[in-house]
């Protein structure tokens, strides 16, 4: 899509490197995922969620939010690479505003280069 072609509502809207705008996006994702797998819609998500304590997220689950930030983000943000330097008690005390942080500024390298 070019900057003169209209945006068509299958056309996905570029990816904002914005704290707002991916906390938006991870919101939209997570709670598709909650739906789709546990039924649950009315989840309140914020900075300060945890993946494990608070939405109860199992491995696959986190497998599944990675392949919608791979959807979303392409290759720029990789999930896998993210919590692989981490250590366990890291990934369970995971945000999603740690996450978002992470985003943000793959986002806006990836602009830079």
């Amino acid at each position: 899509m070019t900057a003169d072609s209209p945006r068509t509502p299958d056309s996905p809207l570029p990816p904002v490197a914005d704290e707002e705008a991916v906390l938006a996006d991870l919101r939209d994702m997570l709670t598709r995922l909650l739906q789709d797998e546990y039924g649950l819609d009315d989840v309140e998500i914020g900075p300060h969620t945890t993946f494990n304590r608070d939405l109860e997220l199992e491995s696959i689950d986190l497998v599944t939010l990675a392949g919608m930030l791979q959807e979303r983000y392409g290759e720029r943000i990789n999930f896998a690479e993210f919590v692989a330097g981490m250590e366990f008690d890291e990934i369970i005390e995971l945000t999603v505003g740690r996450l978002v942080e992470y985003v943000v500024t793959g986002l806006k390298a990836a602009e830079a280069s």
